[in-house]
């Protein structure tokens, strides 16, 4: 277990990383901190912003329940450990295919997935989700997962051959020749990603189709989202539309709203594409399953589509080592009541992990330079899609009956994520799907060099600096990007210095 959280409300001048504090003239004075320092709020912060784990860290609200702060640790092993395939036993279940066999492996060092060379799920680090969709329509194409697998136990094989898939950078030169006015240049990179229709086993195999990449996002403080309330969401939403800037409004009618385990709909706030309304029914608690296809009390089937199943049943080979027709087999993939292989004590645990996940303070928020690339963010636009703070509400959560009441809560804080959760256009060669993404909450993201070896930025981590994630910007955000791009080269280093610190 990592250690190491401030459990009171207030740090003390001991935290001298975070900047000089005062006393008066009582010895014993605590002296609170400017509330920005506090990304997560009172009860979400961690104070261990300057080591490799600081993404890894239980919010207060964690650490000071001595039962909730077992389970958390209980919890984080499901993250960092491997699944197995064995029939029995911890963690047993993994297949018949799976995208990758731990969920660390996607989220290093509990971050966003890192820039990779090549696609090999076994890649530490390598967070790309393939995204292959219909070119016309841009629809996930029927024949493969929305995340399609690339490994497989035997004598089943992957939805998908690792050895058809080619992933390729390329160069752009953007309209302004990739050049700042004072002179100094910048390169940017974007992927080209290909599978040959040989290496896809289903039944049919897809056609017209193409390939896009998109990374894991990080995990930490994914919780404190969860706890911003619905209406505060929809009430940005129309904010930002009666300014008259371009947002995805099919996500904001509520008929396309996310119908959650009770039957209740909530607007999307996680993922790219917003496809996931609450943590609960969100990221991780769907990842746990898909991302391994281990079964559980409320996911009782495997994540596969029936031409995967239906190419394996037919399949001389897994025929002759299962000893069954191609009806039995067909029939065993596509089954809704398979025996559950996660315990739900073990889930409920793996979710109090995932939702007490802290964030880490701000850093270095009075220096001289910190302050005037904050004032420079601030004044230049960024803050229309990075919306600084948020408050939460008071968290009652009432879907996922697995565990309901056994969360920790994260009621009336003010929290910095600097997100609006909202979807803008990105107008980028080789776009996301779509051309719509949720903007990306920047707290945090200065140490993700530190906590996963990487500080690549964008859906796709085509970024290898905030440099280039600015200068990639479209949609609204051009004029911000505009702007930055004519800053004197002292002002841009001022507002990057800013975006480490948060």
């Amino acid at each position: 277990m990592k250690k190491h959280l401030f459990s009171i409300i207030y740090l003390t001048c001991l935290f001298a990383l975070f900047g000089s504090c005062k006393n008066d003239d009582t010895p014993d004075t605590i002296t609170e901190l400017p509330e920005e320092y506090y990304t997560g709020g009172k009860l979400g912060t961690t104070s261990v912003n300057n080591i490799s784990t600081a993404f890894e860290q239980p919010t207060p609200a964690v650490e000071d329940n001595a039962e909730m702060s077992l389970a958390f640790q209980i919890g984080e092993s499901f993250f960092e450990d491997e699944f197995n395939s064995n029939t029995s036993g911890v963690r047993r279940g993994l297949g018949p295919v799976y995208v990758r066999s731990s969920c660390i492996t996607c989220h290093p060092g509990y971050g966003h997935g890192k820039r990779m060379e090549r696609y090999s799920a076994n890649d530490h680090g390598n967070g790309y989700l393939l995204v292959v969709v219909d070119k016309n329509t841009q629809a996930y194409v029927p024949e493969l997962t929305g995340m399609p697998q690339t490994r497989a136990t035997a004598p089943f094989l992957p939805a998908i051959d690792e050895k058809g898939i080619r992933m390729e950078w390329k160069e752009y030169t953007d309209e302004f020749g990739n050049k700042f006015p004072d002179g100094e240049t910048y390169s940017l990179i974007y992927p080209e990603v290909t599978i040959d229709p040989a290496s896809i086993n289903t039944d049919p195999k897809p056609t017209n189709y193409m390939v896009k990449l998109e990374a894991t996002i990080g995990i930490y403080g994914t919780g404190l989202l969860d706890a911003i309330p619905d209406d505060s969401i929809i009430a940005e939403y129309h904010r930002q539309k009666a300014l008259g800037r371009t947002l995805n409004d099919a996500k904001y009618a509520p008929a396309n709203f996310i119908t959650e385990n009770d039957g209740t709909k909530h607007p999307g706030r996680y993922t790219y594409g917003l496809t996931r309304g609450t943590l609960q029914n969100g990221p991780g608690a769907n990842a746990i399953w898909n991302i391994t296809n281990v079964t559980r009390e409320n996911r009782r089937g495997n994540y596969i589509t029936k031409a995967y199943a239906r190419a394996m049943s037919k399949n001389p080979d897994v025929q002759a080592s299962l000893k069954k027709d191609e009806t039995t087999i067909y029939n065993e993939l596509l089954a809704t009541d398979l025996e559950p292989e996660m315990p739900t004590e073990d889930y409920v645990n793996f979710m109090i992990w995932h939702r007490g996940l802290a964030v880490p303070a701000a850093r270095n928020l009075d220096d001289k330079e910190v302050q005037h690339g904050k004032n420079i963010f601030y004044s230049i636009g960024c803050t229309s899609c990075h919306k600084p703070s948020w408050t939460t509400g008071p968290d009652n959560y009432t879907g996922d009956t697995l565990v309901v009441n056994k969360l920790p809560r994260y009621p009336y804080q003010k929290i910095w994520p600097y997100s609006d959760l909202l979807q803008h256009r990105l107008e980028m060669v080789n776009n996301i799907r779509t051309g719509w993404c949720r903007t990306t909450p920047l707290w945090g993201r200065g140490l993700s060099q530190l906590c996963t070896g990487a500080s690549d930025h964008l859906h796709d981590m085509r970024a290898r600096n905030y440099t280039e994630a600015i200068m990639w910007h479209g949609g609204d955000a051009k004029h911000p990007r505009e702007k930055f791009r004519n800053l004197s080269k002292e002002d841009r280093d001022a507002l990057v210095k800013f975006l480490e610190s948060i």
